[in-house]
Order: C-alpha cells, then structure tokens, then sequence
C-alpha cells in the first residue's frame, strides 16, 4: 500500500498536534500525577483525619526557604515529635521587611520523598496565594498527620524522621486568581 504526500503531510500535522498538546498539558498533568500518588515527596491533602492513631511515633523537621524575595522565612519550632495518625500542628514565621506589599505563594514536600504518599496536610498556608504587607509579620500555621497507612509499606514504615520543607516564591507574575487573606484558618493566624 502506497501513501500519497496527501496522507504523509496529515497524518505528520496529526502527530505534530498531538505533540504540541501534550507538551501543554505535561506540566499539569505531572502536578496531578504528583498530587494524587506523592511522588517526588509531594504531600497530600485530607479533608478529615484518620480514626486510628497508633503508638509509633515520628519526628517531623520543619524546614523554611525563599527564593526571589524578600521575605524572611522561619519555622517557629525545629521539630515535632507525632504518633502515626495523630493531628500535628506547627508554625512558621513570615515576616516583610520592605517598604512594599510582596505576593508570594509557597511550594512544598517532605523528605525523604517515599514518605510523600503518607503525609496528609488537614490545613495549610501553602493552599493559595498571599499577600504580605509592608513589615508585616504572621505566623502561619500547618495541621498535618502521617496516615497510619505508613505501616503497610516495608521501606517507609523504618522511617524515624520526616523534613517538612516550604519555599515562597514571588508570585507577581503568578496567573491564578488571589485569595483574600480574610478567606479560610490557614489565614486566620496573626501574630500578638
């Protein structure tokens, strides 16, 4: 069978778009790919905590970071120590040293990265975009737990400590919509 230039150049435009669409959609599809199964250290988002807490307990180490800002950026304790299952809550300092209103929105994972499937946030400052205030500071807190489902997992379960780390990047350019800081707990916390 014989193909005409006709059907080559199609079948080529074909796959030329198919491409050109998947190369759009790559990056959404990877941040849901990573949401859904923690990949990459990715944490998870739960909606009500589990019924069992379990006696094994592990150390969470809080880690803060910013890139392109110029926010300072801390946790308020180094670590914590939960029993599998349990609520944790911790909280982080931020803090506008500047003249100027800075947007940022923060990035986050744990480590090390296979504990991301077990890592559920209940509540979190990094859910939306904030705007900090010219030398204005917030504590910002996070409720966590680390799903009792950790025992099933051969490698996972010998874990003895997790790195909870966060980054705020600027967000200026950011295309999302922005969260009013009076919407939602996570935005609740003011110093005083």
């Amino acid at each position: 069978m014989k193909l005409s230039n006709l059907s080559i150049g199609l079948i080529a435009g074909g796959v030329f778009t198919g491409m050109l669409g998947l190369a759009f959609m790559a990056e959404p599809l990877y941040k849901s790919f990573c949401q859904v199964t923690g990949f990459g250290g990715t944490t998870r988002i739960a909606t009500r905590a589990p019924k069992e807490i379990l006696d094994q307990e592990i150390t969470v180490r809080f880690d803060a970071n910013v890139a392109d800002t110029a926010l300072t950026f801390r946790p308020l304790q180094r670590d914590q120590k939960v029993k599998i299952g349990q609520h944790g809550l911790a909280f982080f300092e931020v803090e506008n040293p500047s003249d100027k209103p800075i947007r940022v929105i923060a990035s986050y994972n744990v480590t090390p990265h296979f504990a991301g499937p077990y890592f559920y946030k209940l509540e979190c400052f990094c859910f939306e975009e904030r705007v900090i205030a010219p030398h204005e500071s917030k504590k910002l807190p996070v409720v966590y737990f680390i799903s009792p489902d950790i025992i099933e997992d051969h490698v996972a379960n010998q874990l003895e400590t997790i790195t909870l780390s966060y980054t705020f990047f600027d967000s200026t350019e950011y295309q999302g919509p922005l969260k009013q800081q009076a919407q939602g707990a996570a935005n609740s916390a003011t110093p005083g």
